[in-house]
């Protein structure tokens, strides 16, 4: 569904209206924000919907597990790949790559010292998942918010909460789409 916000950035940034880009990122965040809410009851039941289907129950014991672990993860990525979208709508690649790689060298020290360093096995391989997510999410909210995107990044606006219909349906045909 996100990948709405890219068509809807590259029309704001090639028609120069460049301060509709950080209200079309708002409206992103609203309607994936929701969306992952309505979504938030599978990944609390999936453990019991997988028993139902006739999964092997140390499989929907596990898959359960990284379910509830993977919450933080479904949330951070809100945020990661629409600022992503955002920054490279405005060809601002180089913070992108560079919080990339940094996020992968991260991912593996937290990977190896949480799973295998301090034995936490699977915890280990989540929580290094969501710290990586989270901390890359922040450089990337201090790079837009903080002053590097002046043009496109007024602050919050008003303006995100009119017109999220249209948003909601680009993003469900964006997704579908993708699907």
């Amino acid at each position: 569904m996100a990948s709405a916000l890219s068509t809807l950035c590259g029309q704001a940034y090639g028609a120069r209206e460049y301060s509709m880009m950080g209200v079309h990122l708002q409206r992103s965040w609203m309607v994936l924000f929701l969306t992952s809410l309505i979504l938030l009851p599978l990944f609390f039941f999936t453990t019991p919907i997988l028993k139902i289907l006739g999964q092997e129950e140390s499989v929907a014991e596990v898959a359960g597990t990284i379910s509830l672990w993977s919450i933080p993860v479904l949330f951070a990525y809100i945020v990661s790949f629409t600022c992503q979208t955002f920054l490279q709508s405005q060809s601002k690649n180089i913070i992108v790559a560079f919080l990339a790689a940094s996020s992968l060298v991260i991912h593996v020290f937290l990977s190896w010292l949480l799973s295998v360093k301090c034995q936490f096995v699977l915890a280990g391989a989540m929580a290094s998942t969501i710290l990586v997510y989270w901390i890359t999410n922040v450089g990337q909210l201090i790079f837009v918010m903080c002053g590097w995107c002046h043009e496109t990044w007024q602050g919050f606006s008003y303006l995100a909460f009119q017109g999220l219909w249209p948003v909601v349906k680009i993003s469900l045909s964006s997704g579908a789409m993708v699907w």
